[in-house]
């Protein structure tokens, strides 16, 4: 077993930890905030979008059961990388749609998902690709939120079960939850 770890900001962080918990393969997933300029952001500080962080993930994976190109393939279905600073109603550079490589290959594979969503899009691709910044974890409360509180927060459940019902959908045999009902 071989575990590599990708940095990937797509929005929300409950909603993208949320889908990466569901991929065979993935061991972990921890949400936090990076790409700012601020020490040890708060989620409050985070949120008014003045410390120039981004809501991610970072996602441990499996090489033996899933590859990269499969988790940046998953990543990009399931948010909308065609928006720019947003995902749905959050707004504010702290959605933005991003990713972090931790090396020359990460970056390469992040380049060749591009251009496979943009293939697939109409619209323009604005992810970015940033350097590896220094990763703060998010406050404990926010680690595994979907299964702790997200299903009794009406946000979560507007944004989680569709993402969820499009892992399954388009991603059948990578997702554990593809026989269970999503909420």
């Amino acid at each position: 077993m071989t575990i590599e770890q990708v940095t990937l900001a797509g929005g929300c962080f409950w909603c993208t930890e949320a889908v990466f918990k569901d991929v065979i393969g993935v061991q972990g997933v921890e949400s936090g905030y990076i790409g700012g300029r601020v020490e040890n952001p708060t989620y409050k500080q985070v949120c008014c979008g003045d410390t120039g962080h981004a809501e991610a993930i970072r996602v441990a994976f499996d090489t033996d059961q899933v590859n990269l190109s499969d988790i940046l393939d998953i990543f990009f279905a399931t948010h909308d990388p065609t928006q720019l600073n947003r995902q749905g109603n959050d707004v504010g550079t702290q959605y933005r749609s991003a990713m972090f490589p931790a090396d020359e290959g990460q970056e390469r594979e992040m380049r060749a998902a591009i251009e496979r969503a943009q293939a697939d899009s109409q619209k323009p691709i604005v992810t970015t690709i940033e350097p590896m910044a220094t990763w703060y974890p998010a406050e404990g409360y926010h680690q595994d939120y979907w299964e702790t509180s997200g299903r009794s927060n009406p946000y979560c459940m507007a944004v989680i079960p569709p993402k969820l019902q499009k892992l399954r959908k388009s991603f059948a045999a990578r997702s554990r939850g593809q026989s269970q009902a999503v909420a």
